[in-house]
């Protein structure tokens, strides 16, 4: 659990700040109280030697014993009625010389004695002063209890005030892992959060509700492709059936232009059906999702699609580099080799350009041609030749146009249809979308739709509308790779 596991370690972090401190506090204290018994052993024998160079006795302490040690190692009390103390090993050194001074410790059944030996003159043996070291002991012990006492008192109040307040913290979390929760169990993504705050946790609610929203929007996608879908579905379907029945019932009594025709119509709505089924796995799964972006030569690659749809169909295609924008403009023009350098990825590039050239195909007179125009501009100046197709859609920015200044390419189909109306500007990139006057022509409706999701995914826009001599316009914009420059 995070709240007990963050309070055991604030828990065991002021712990351990208060042993440090303890520690250090109790080593200072017990080197000040071991200098103070120290001066006053060196006190005490000062006077008491003053007293007996007076040739007076000097007066009893209760925690202090006197004792004079004679050259010849005699132990005589200066008090009457007081047994002898033990003298330190060197004692008797001293004594003997008369002159230094040592200081020891002796124990005394369970009593410990601090001990100062001082030398009294040549032939005068050496005053030996005792102090108990009992008062200090006691001093000692009642030190360690009180800081034991003060010590788990304090652990147990930032225990307590730990928990309360780290559980004060995680409390909006709580409230969001109960939200993950009831939202994880009845898969309702309109579940509410809680309020967000400015904090970490704010931010995470906020992430969560970003999340939550991407998902939202994610779910009515695949249920609005998946009802479309359907929709799209059910009329090869029903034409495949309808006539699968007719041949069923009819048993080879149709005539055999009435069974070929039946045969061409299972045939053509197989094809439909299974162009639709392709379509639609592609769409929902981006096959080219695996691929980075790279540099790619937008103009070679316009030109390669462009040089099968020749062979396929027969028609004209032709394909055109132009360079717009003020001269000395950074971006515009070829590169030093020529080429139209885009970031984008290799395969997704090439189906764009297919799906425009498909439809340029499908909804233009046959004997009219097709143009491909690959533009270098900065994107926000005027395009020479070619009408304005609209707004921009798609990108890092949605729908509008892309910010001015920034180095990009853009690739224009344009054909010689009916063109497209302003109204369906925008409406011709959504799924499963046909104009008015498209209803009878073959086709899913999802050749833009996969443009525009590919052309985004590539910090792209799409546009489309009506070309300046009528036709259909449709393209769109990649950002430039800019070429490292030179060093001469």
């Amino acid at each position: 659990m995070l709240r007990t596991r963050i309070t055991l370690v604030v828990v065991a972090a002021t712990l351990l700040a208060v042993v440090v401190s303890v520690v250090s506090s109790y080593r200072g204290v017990t080197g000040m109280v071991a200098d103070q018994f120290d001066r006053a052993l060196v006190d005490r024998a000062d006077a008491v030697a003053a007293v007996l160079d007076a040739g007076r006795v000097p007066a009893e302490r209760p925690d202090t014993a006197e004792q004079l040690l004679l050259p010849d190692g005699t132990v005589r009390p200066l008090s009457p009625g007081r047994a002898a103390l033990p003298v330190p090993p060197g004692a008797l050194d001293v004594a003997r010389s008369g002159e230094g001074r040592l200081t020891a410790e002796t124990t005394v059944g369970d009593r410990t004695f601090g001990v100062l030996v001082q030398g009294r003159g040549e032939g005068h043996g050496a005053l030996v002063v005792s102090q108990d070291y009992a008062e200090a002991e006691r001093m000692d012990q009642e030190f360690l209890g009180r800081i034991s006492w003060t010590t788990a008192g304090s652990a147990a109040a930032c225990a307590a005030l730990s928990w309360l307040l780290i559980g004060r913290i995680l409390r909006p979390m709580r409230r969001l892992a109960r939200a993950a929760e009831r939202i994880s169990s009845t898969q309702d993504l309109g579940t509410a959060l809680p309020a967000a705050g400015r904090d970490e946790v704010g931010r995470l609610t906020l992430a969560f509700e970003v999340m939550l929203d991407a998902l939202r929007r994610s779910r009515e996608a695949q249920q609005r492709l998946v009802q479309n879908a359907s929709h799209e579905l059910r009329t090869p379907l029903t034409s495949v059936r309808g006539s699968a029945e007719l041949l069923q019932r009819a048993r080879g009594r149709l005539a055999p232009e009435d069974e070929e025709k039946i045969l061409g119509t299972l045939v053509s709505e197989s094809v439909a059906l299974d162009g639709l089924v392709r379509e639609l796995v592609e769409l929902a799964t981006d096959r080219q999702a695996d691929e980075d972006p790279v540099p790619l030569d937008l103009a070679a690659a316009a030109e390669d699609c462009a040089d099968r749809f020749r062979r396929r169909t027969g028609r004209v295609i032709s394909v055109v580099t132009v360079t717009t924008g003020a001269a000395g403009t950074a971006g515009a023009g070829p590169d030093r080799d020529g080429a139209v350098v885009v970031l984008a990825r290799p395969r997704a590039l090439h189906r764009c350009i297919d799906n425009l050239l498909a439809n340029a195909v499908k909804f233009s007179p046959g004997d009219t041609p097709v143009a491909v125009l690959v533009e270098t501009a900065v994107v926000g100046t005027a395009v020479v030749g070619t009408a304005s197709p609209g707004p921009e859609r798609g990108g890092t920015g949605g729908r509008g146009r892309a910010r001015p200044g920034v180095p990009s390419v853009r690739l224009v189909v344009r054909d010689h249809g009916p063109g497209i109306g302003p109204e369906e500007r925008d409406a011709v990139f959504d799924r499963f979308y046909r104009g008015a006057g498209t209803q009878s022509t073959p086709g899913s409706g999802l050749g833009l739709a996969i443009v525009h999701d590919l052309v985004t995914a590539d910090r792209g826009t799409v546009f489309a509308g009506t070309g300046p001599g009528g036709g259909a316009e449709v393209g769109f914009t990649l950002p430039r790779a800019v070429p490292a420059p030179r060093r001469g």
